[in-house]
């Protein structure tokens, strides 16, 4: 009878919690308050995380240099295709190593400040996101900060090394809407892939066990944009374009700097349609993430 009363009682709190913070969940949704007790709790906890990475600086650096050597293979593969053919769908190895770079250093960017929301499904199945619920503090930038893996800055190393590359290979006819779309272009990538981690994070309070789904348009979507859409069939181009906008992240800005086709024969000015395509991304995670929140009952024990 006891244990019924505290399996009950934890269950009661467990639904308090969630139905407490929920408002602050995603703080682009609230006031400047709760954007600044965002930003400060994620600095807070991520700090915390990188003074414990710092504590072992050797360690540090060889899992800096492993992540910049594992992320730096994909670009090898591409390397030796381009050792047996001169080209892949009329793009040659720079102009694909500037779709490899650009998705690189915006997927990396994004994964190193938000990739550990992928952990959300594990926390669900094990009660431990209850210990969150109750902190007067965003569950969202909780979550985000929690084990910050300072490591993955190889990956936003690499793609920014092969991008380099990219740029001094090629004979870009710069103008000065092409070298400010450059920056905008990254941190609109950025967000877009950051829109999608908390969307497959909202995804898993409904399905607890859908870490490796979440993988397949993160990590899977990144694959996919180290490659031009010429190589692809036109459901798969459409898909992420109109569905899942990951064509924003480098396929359509690149078109334009490259003087390329655009994917599906868009007018011109979707160019720069990054920065509200990214905003209309994070505005819908927003919500997803609100609503499996809410729905978010807790384990009872």
């Amino acid at each position: 009878m006891a244990e019924g009363g505290a399996g009950t009682g934890a269950r009661a709190a467990g639904e308090r919690g969630a139905a407490a913070p929920a408002g602050e969940a995603f703080p682009a949704g609230g006031g400047d308050g709760r954007v600044r007790a965002g930003l400060r709790t994620y600095g807070l906890i991520a700090g915390m995380w990188i003074r414990s990475t710092m504590a072992y600086r050797a360690s540090f650096v060889m899992t800096v240099g492993a992540s910049f050597a594992v992320t730096g293979l994909d670009f090898v593969a591409i390397w030796l295709m381009f050792s047996r053919v001169d080209a892949l769908g009329g793009w040659s190895l720079p102009e694909i190593a500037f779709l490899y770079g650009l998705c690189g250093v915006s997927f990396g960017l994004a994964d190193l400040a938000i990739g550990s929301m992928e952990r959300l499904g594990r926390r669900v199945r094990d009660g431990t996101l209850d210990t969150l619920l109750v902190r007067p503090a965003p569950v969202l930038a909780q979550l985000a900060a929690d084990r910050f893996a300072l490591r993955r800055v190889g990956r936003v190393a690499q793609g920014g090394l092969v991008l380099g590359y990219a740029l001094a290979a090629l004979d870009v006819g710069w103008t000065p809407l092409k070298v400010l779309l450059m920056p905008v272009t990254v941190v609109s990538g950025a967000a877009i892939f950051a829109a999608v981690f908390v969307a497959g994070a909202a995804f898993q309070f409904v399905a607890q066990d859908a870490s490796e789904v979440q993988n397949a348009f993160t990590y899977g979507g990144a694959t996919l944009l180290q490659y031009p859409p010429v190589v692809f069939g036109q459901e798969m181009v459409r898909g992420v374009t109109f569905v899942l906008p990951l064509a924003f992240v480098n396929w359509v800005p690149a078109s334009y700097v490259l003087d390329r086709p655009y994917p599906l024969d868009l007018p011109g000015w979707t160019a720069f349609a990054a920065p509200p395509v990214a905003a209309g991304c994070c505005a819908l995670a927003g919500l997803a993430w609100r609503a499996g929140l809410r729905s978010y009952r807790s384990t009872g024990s």
